[in-house]
């Protein structure tokens, strides 16, 4: 685990933020498995591509024990619900959902916004 921080991307327009949580079953082997499927090396191009397509710029992935938090960066002028949505419609995202489900201890039917949680930012550095 890098003590020294992780590189943030700059971008060339403002940009929003979300942020998400879901808990993943607490069985040791199902999450090393998780994290093997999310990895550069195992995640589904599809999906990855299909993240793009609806207009996120980025999405990074923390886990703690089996407490999963994501990040997700956007343009300005995102709309969460319409891209959801769009992304729940592209090729092989429900098969990856059904699949990822396993891991998440869900139903497998349930879409990405049935089973992760937004979460309110509840503090930042305010400015003066």
């Amino acid at each position: 685990m890098p003590v020294n921080g992780y590189r943030v991307k700059r971008y060339d327009q403002p940009v929003k933020r979300y942020c998400q949580t879901i808990d993943l079953s607490d069985n040791p082997e199902l999450i090393e498995r998780y994290k093997e499927c999310h990895s550069k090396a195992n995640a589904w191009p599809e999906i990855r591509e299909g993240i793009r397509e609806v207009g996120i710029l980025e999405m990074e992935m923390y886990i703690t024990g089996n407490r999963v938090f994501m990040i997700v960066e956007t343009p300005l002028d995102f709309d969460w619900d319409t891209a959801m949505k769009r992304l729940a419609s592209l090729p092989r995202q429900a098969e990856w959902e059904n699949f990822v489900a396993t891991f998440q201890g869900c139903n497998p039917d349930s879409t990405s916004a049935e089973k992760w949680t937004l979460m309110e930012r509840m503090f930042y550095l305010y400015e003066n």
